[in-house]
């Protein structure tokens, strides 16, 4: 069953934006619901050899190969245990020339939040259990926190081409490689 939340409406600097939030390992996250292009339960996920921890596989939605991260294991924790509310988000990356559609496994989706740009803090200096360039900012939203990712910098298919071409041969990935899991994707 797919539930979509995109909001292809156009928000001003000033106006609340909406967030898809959800959480992995008992915290609470958020991602632009902008970039969310629909949820899915989690299903039949083919493993593809040789990827690192993060990779889980691909999957097939609607025809179309789409790469499935466990943000977890991105976040250099344990993979996610998957559950009955075990959930894939999909996303939508860099979509001027080149769309990429990637899948990220999340323990549960809670709901769509609207947070007002005053209500957005910088993401810290230190503390989190996540590198700073993943993080957005901090949405206050009922006397708490909730964790904005920088979905472009998580899922960022070029660090994951070379993190898999580290955990394989312990080289970096040349330019000349092959093409990247994910790349291609038409959106």
């Amino acid at each position: 069953m797919a539930t979509s939340v995109r909001n292809d409406a156009p928000a001003g600097a000033a106006e609340p934006r909406q967030y898809l939030t959800f959480t992995l390992g008992g915290e609470m996250y958020a991602v632009e619901t902008l970039s969310v292009k629909e949820i899915i339960e989690y299903g039949q996920v083919t493993s593809v050899p040789m990827m690192p921890p993060s990779i889980r596989g691909v999957i097939n939605l609607r025809g179309a190969v789409v790469p499935v991260i466990d943000l977890k294991a991105r976040f250099g924790g344990q993979p996610t245990e998957v559950t009955r509310r075990t959930c894939i988000v999909i996303v939508e990356m860099g979509c001027g020339d080149e769309c990429q559609v990637l899948g990220i496994v999340v323990d549960t989706v809670s709901e769509v939040l609207e947070i007002p740009p005053g209500e957005i803090e910088a993401a810290p200096a230190f503390g989190a259990r996540i590198r700073a360039d993943f993080i957005r900012g901090m949405g206050k939203v009922g006397g708490g926190f909730v964790i904005l990712l920088n979905v472009e910098a998580v899922l960022s298919t070029d660090e994951l081409s070379v993190l898999d071409e580290l955990a394989r041969t312990g080289q970096p990935a040349d330019a000349g490689g092959p093409p990247r899991l994910g790349s291609g994707v038409a959106g």
